[in-house]
């Protein structure tokens, strides 16, 4: 009952992902339809329910274009699991300043990259310049669009990508 349910708005646009419990009762309350259903039923006493994938509200719901949250997973994976430095891929990894705070860097997007222990430590508290190390890719903020922000549930949901391209 906690797999991931697409919400889509009246006009098709992704907007959010929610669990089975909530999706089934919002369809149950006539407040959404049931697009998809790609996972079977579920069983009551006397009634069988579909178990949505993808659901679309029945009324247009106005919210802000969303952002996504500055954290360390998901420094993680905007830099796609691979330091930054050496480009080694590994689960092992930290954060890293690119201009170290104590002379004046940042702690946002754009100056936080992903780094194995080994870079990290080899480059310590110094900038690019002086330590040699620069990033490989230069950090930016990650995109907004909804294949990024819901594209970490598509391995199990392959069936969301009709609904994520083209938003």
């Amino acid at each position: 009952m906690n797999e991931p349910v697409l919400v889509l708005n009246a006009n098709f646009q992704p907007i959010n992902v929610t669990s089975t419990y909530r999706a089934i009762n919002l369809v149950l309350a006539e407040k959404a339809t049931l697009i998809l259903n790609g996972r079977g039923v579920i069983h009551s006493v006397s009634q069988t329910f579909p178990l949505p994938s993808v659901i679309r509200l029945t009324r247009m719901v106005k919210r802000p274009r969303p952002v996504v949250a500055f954290t360390r997973k998901e420094i993680f994976r905007r830099d796609n699991f691979t330091c930054q430095y050496c480009g080694k891929k590994t689960s092992k990894l930290t954060v890293d300043h690119v201009i170290p705070r104590r002379l004046g860097g940042k702690t946002n997007w754009r100056n936080v990259v992903a780094a194995c222990p080994r870079c990290n430590h080899q480059k310590g508290g110094m900038t690019p310049e002086q330590s040699g190390m620069y990033p490989i890719k230069l950090p930016q903020n990650p995109p907004s669009s909804a294949t990024y922000l819901f594209g970490k549930h598509l391995n199990q949901n392959n069936k969301w990508e009709d609904f994520l391209i083209g938003w």
